[in-house]
This record gives structure tokens, sequence and C-alpha cells, in this order.
């Protein structure tokens, strides 16, 4: 057994050699080779067609041949009367949103709503799925900007929470024409935060000087290493109330029938009772919908992909590698 232990500790010792040369050979591989551009593609998926096959998988299950044959005969006569109307059918465009603190998935979103913008009738209409907690004021600020292009183009936009759309998420929710929300959804959040760690007295206590230069009175008012004023904790306030304003502002314009006093206190609610409050308009979960407005329209979710650098599918395959390699060595370790 000591021999066995001995044995098991060399090799763990090897493979890690091993794996770490692989992985600097790696990552100089991919730096050397040359990148291409960062261009994304549209993918469109008919959630109508998908529904259909599921409806139809189900029926032939549960039904006898002869039920069945019937349901496919209506289905056709049925699918023939669409094709004949000279109009087309309406178009309900989905949307996934899932945001992070800096919002960078604004970048798909301002492609997507291009796209829509572009092929969109007049009868169709745009469904977002917003999941977001909030975070950057400039970043859910340009995202909300983008969800009003849809709204300037006279094109129905109709929100959806399943989960949570706090703060920046509901300046994005806000801005549609019609907002639902499940039952326990988390909504609301309209308020400002900032916070901030300071340093000054640890750098202090080991000798550390620290220097910050500006020009002008507040290009700088908090900082991390610096020591604090007053002055400058007044003035990041005001900075924070100014904001608030432009939030409460920004939401009231478009909820001009609700009590911006009684809901812009940074508090957040249940679904179920953000409807009294005003700040949604139905209950209703995503799922719901899509069976809604696949009975009146072509249901298709559009998404924007960004194709992925070659360096970081390589990183990425070397990753999942190495750590396929460290779960086996310490399932062998632990078997020793």
């Amino acid at each position: 057994m000591e021999f066995l232990s001995e044995y098991g500790m060399f090799l763990a010792k090897a493979v890690t050699v091993v794996v770490a040369i692989l992985a600097v050979v790696i990552v100089t591989l991919a730096s050397s080779i040359k990148q291409k551009s960062d261009k994304g593609e549209l993918k469109l998926t008919d959630v109508s067609e998908q529904l259909e096959e599921l409806t139809d998988g189900l029926k032939e299950e549960l039904l006898t041949k002869k039920q069945f044959k019937a349901y496919q005969k209506q289905r056709k006569e049925e699918q023939k009367a669409q094709d004949k109307q000279e109009e087309a059918r309406k178009k309900l465009f989905v949307v996934d949103f899932k945001g992070s603190i800096d919002a960078h998935e604004v970048a798909s979103l301002r492609e997507e709503v291009t796209a829509i913008l572009t092929i969109a009738d007049k009868d169709d209409e745009v469904l977002v799925n917003v999941e977001s907690g909030g975070g950057m004021v400039h970043g859910y600020g340009l995202a909300s900007s983008q969800l009003d292009r849809l709204r300037s183009a006279d094109i129905p936009l109709s929100i959806c929470i399943d989960k949570v759309a706090a703060s920046g998420g509901y300046m994005m929710a806000c801005v549609a024409n019609k907002v639902y929300s499940a039952p326990f959804a988390i909504v609301g959040s309209i308020g400002v935060v900032a916070q901030l760690p300071n340093f000054n007295r640890l750098l202090k206590k080991h000798d550390i000087d620290y220097e910050q230069h500006t020009a002008g009175d507040f290009k700088r008012t908090l900082t991390v290493f610096g020591e604090n004023t007053d002055e400058g904790r007044g003035k990041f306030q005001q900075e924070l109330e100014e904001t608030h304003v432009l939030f409460k502002e920004f939401v009231g314009k478009y909820r001009p029938d609700m009590d911006i006093a009684k809901v812009a206190t940074g508090e957040h609610w249940y679904g179920q009772q953000a409807i009294e409050l005003g700040l949604v308009d139905e209950i209703a979960t995503s799922d719901d919908l899509l069976l809604k407005f696949a009975k009146t329209h072509q249901v298709l979710r559009i998404k924007y992909q960004t194709k992925k650098k070659l360096a970081d599918k390589i990183a990425h395959g070397a990753s999942l590698s190495i750590n396929a390699i460290f779960n086996r060595l310490a399932e062998r370790n632990n078997t020793l």
C-alpha cells in the first residue's frame, strides 16, 4: 500500500508537469494564430413548427390509428385554408435577454432589434423575455433604448418576466406596451446603489503613499486608495440622487398611470404584488404566451450569436481536458 501511495503521488506530479507544459504550448499556439473577425450571425428558430411537431407526436401516441388519420386530415385542410389566405400570417418575434452587471448582452440585442425592424410588417409583434437583476446605468440605458426603437416603429412590444427584472432589468421592461410576469418573479427595485471599498487606512498602516492628481474639482469624488472627504461624499450622493430622478422620469414616461413615488423606493415585489402597484399588467409565464400567440401568429425566436474565436475554442477544449485529467487523478488518489 505504501508503494502504491508513493507511485500515485509520483504519477500525479508527473501528470501535473505534463499538463502545465501542454497548457503553455496551447496558449502560445493559440496566440500565434491569426484570428478571424468577431462577426456573428442571426439564427431564426420556428417555434410554431416545433410546437406543431410536439402536438403531432403526442396525438400519434394518444389517439387510435383511425383518430390520428382524421386528425392529420383536419390539419391538412386547416393548412390549405391558411395558404389560400391573401394576407401573410402574422408573426411574433421572440427575443431572450439574460443580462449581466455590465449589460454587454446589449451588443446582441441591438443586432436582433435591427433585424426585426428590417423584416417586421405592420401586424407583427415582438416578445422579449427579460431576466436581469440590473447593473450599470449606461449599459441598461442603452438596452432600454434598443427596445424603444421597436415602440417608436409602432411594433407592439411585450415583455415577459419569468424570474427577475429589477433595477436596470425593470428599466427595460417598462418600455413595453404590455408587461407580463410570473407569479413569483422579482420586479421593481427602482433605485440606484453604488459602493466601493477604501484601503487608505491600510496603506497608511504600512507606510505606503498614494497620490492622485486631477484637473477639475470633481473629476474624482470617492477613491479606493486615497482619503475621501465629506465634500467628495456629498457630491457622490448628489450624483446618485440625480441618476435616481432620471430613472423615475424614464419609468414614468412609459407607465404614466403608476404612482411613481410609491414604487421608486428601491424595493422589489413579486409578480402578484406588482400588478396591484401597476408595475406589470398581467400574470403569465413566457410558456403561456408562446402557446397563446402560436394560435394566431407564426412564432419565430431570433438570436444573434457571435462566433467564438479559435483561441477561445482551443482554450476551452484545453480547460476541459485539464479538468478531466485532474478529476481522474483525484478519483485514483481516493482509491489508493
